[in-house]
């Protein structure tokens, strides 16, 4: 079931993110070289640990050219499967106190731009391109000569989709699956946050996956407050966790992986003892009483998005 796992580089291959505790998991030594050696080695520990899928994207500071390198040194890893996102630009300059850390644009232009940047570092690697963060508002949903464009790639053999977040997740699923482009299905891959504390687009998600498209989960810790030690954990998934015996991302993981619409969980492991963690949740089976119990964990989607966007970046 580690085939089922991802390794995403959102947290790893940038010196600021919005996840919790990276004073303590990165310390100080956030500089190119040091996030590079780091990457490398969370990228050595998921290949190992059997994990076949890396999630990078054009915003992810320096995840494409960090991966590029990994790839280059590692010919063995011609298995891994990658996925990149264009429609945000990473703009902090490698620096923590960045007033805006990325700007998004969900334009022709952009993708065009942003396409080509891929390209350039990981050639034909990239077996998935997602539009990065995909909601109803920005038009990227309507727009036929993007869709157009996109199709370019589809029919060049490469699976186009949508990564979605906020609390209308469903409708940007939804209206993904109903684009087409010549009378075939455009996006057949969607990237959403689904986590216990925030599941309501898992019905959109099993709509997705009986449609055909594989379905990725992310954030399944919730930006580190299903963690442990986090002070924001709900206390009744802490003591769940402890009841089974298992680490709290653990109980998490194992909790995306239970749904039979998920083609692949990712983790957002920053050093190798994560990843270790994270991957063990393949192992972990959960009874329906535990599933039903972590149901009763679910926030309302507006406020655990409220919550997610007054995050600091650090």
């Amino acid at each position: 079931m580690t085939a089922r796992l991802g390794i995403g580089l959102a947290a790893v291959a940038r010196p600021a993110y919005i996840t919790s505790g990276r004073a303590t998991d990165l310390g100080d030594r956030r500089a190119v070289a040091d996030l590079r050696a780091r990457t490398e080695a969370v990228l050595d520990a998921a290949h190992a640990a059997g994990i076949r899928y890396v999630d990078v994207a054009r915003s992810y500071g320096r995840a494409e050219e960090f991966l590029a390198g990994w790839l280059a040194a590692h010919p063995e890893a011609d298995d891994v499967v990658i996925g990149s996102k264009w429609g945000y630009r990473y703009v902090g300059d490698w620096r923590l106190d960045a007033p805006v850390h990325e700007i998004k644009d969900h334009s022709l232009a952009a993708f065009t731009e942003q396409v080509a940047e891929t390209a350039a570092l990981l050639g034909p690697r990239p077996a998935i391109y997602h539009v990065h963060s995909a909601t109803l508002d920005t038009g990227v949903l309507d727009d036929a000569p993007l869709h157009r464009a996109l199709a370019g790639l589809r029919d060049r053999g490469v699976r186009v989709g949508v990564s979605t977040s906020g609390p209308a997740q469903a409708d940007a699923v939804r209206r993904a699956l109903d684009v087409e482009v010549d009378g075939v299905p455009l996006f057949t891959s969607i990237q959403s946050t689904w986590n216990v504390l925030d599941p309501s687009v898992g019905p959109a998600l099993a709509e997705a996956a009986a449609a055909g498209a594989r379905v990725i989960v992310k954030e399944a810790v919730a930006n580190g407050r299903l963690t442990p030690g986090d002070h924001d954990a709900p206390p009744r998934a802490v003591a769940l966790a402890h009841e089974l015996g298992v680490p709290l991302d653990r109980l998490a993981i194992a909790a995306a992986l239970a749904q039979p619409w998920a083609w692949c969980v990712l983790s957002g492991a920053v050093d190798p003892a994560q990843v270790a963690s994270n991957a063990a949740a393949a192992d972990v089976e959960l009874s329906p009483d535990v599933l039903a119990e972590l149901e009763t964990l679910a926030e309302e989607p507006a406020a655990y998005w409220a919550a997610r966007s007054a995050r600091a970046w650090s």
